[in-house]
């Protein structure tokens, strides 16, 4: 196995059979990932490549590219996946969030209020999946993603990054 270069971004292999670095995941567990936690088809990225630059963070690309290629960005990061839990990231989610049919919790207008500050706030009322969610918001009758929260004990943790964070 080769290692990782947290210099360049290398393309996923497409399945683990294909995985030259330890621990690297694959272009089919990340796709299975957003499938089997979020409900997004898989056919929502037909048309993206996935990379890694540095231990398990995962970049998404609208295109094609030359791997391994060294450059600073390439399209948005997506996931960490280097974890106990992969944690999709806020870009990712206010991007595709609003093809989730599954894992997705709906605030009211406060709630969301609450969540794009960045505060925690108790909600016993949610009765799905623990763990990372989709939190999102009705505006003007279409449910759009507010970002990622983690939700554990009747209490969903906004993960808004602090420079992201919004008094609306």
């Amino acid at each position: 196995m080769s290692d990782n270069d947290g210099q360049r971004f290398d393309r996923l292999p497409a399945t683990a059979a294909e995985r030259t670095v330890e621990g690297r995941a694959s272009r089919k567990e990340v796709i299975d990932y957003f499938e089997d936690r979020f409900g997004i088809s898989p056919e929502t990225f037909a048309d993206y490549t996935f990379w890694e630059k540095g231990a398990g963070k995962i970049w998404i690309y609208a295109g094609e590219a030359p791997t391994p290629i060294e450059i600073e960005a390439i399209g948005m990061t997506c996931l960490r996946t280097r974890q106990e839990h992969w944690k999709p990231t806020t870009d990712f989610v206010q991007r595709f969030g609003q093809h989730a049919t599954d894992c997705v919790i709906e605030l009211d207008r406060e709630q969301a209020r609450a969540f794009a500050a960045g505060e925690d706030q108790d909600l016993e009322w949610w009765d799905g999946d623990w763990g990372y969610l989709i939190a999102a918001h009705d505006v003007a009758g279409d449910l759009e993603p507010l970002g990622i929260g983690l939700y554990v004990h009747g209490e969903l943790r906004s993960m808004v990054p602090k420079g992201r964070q919004r008094d609306i």
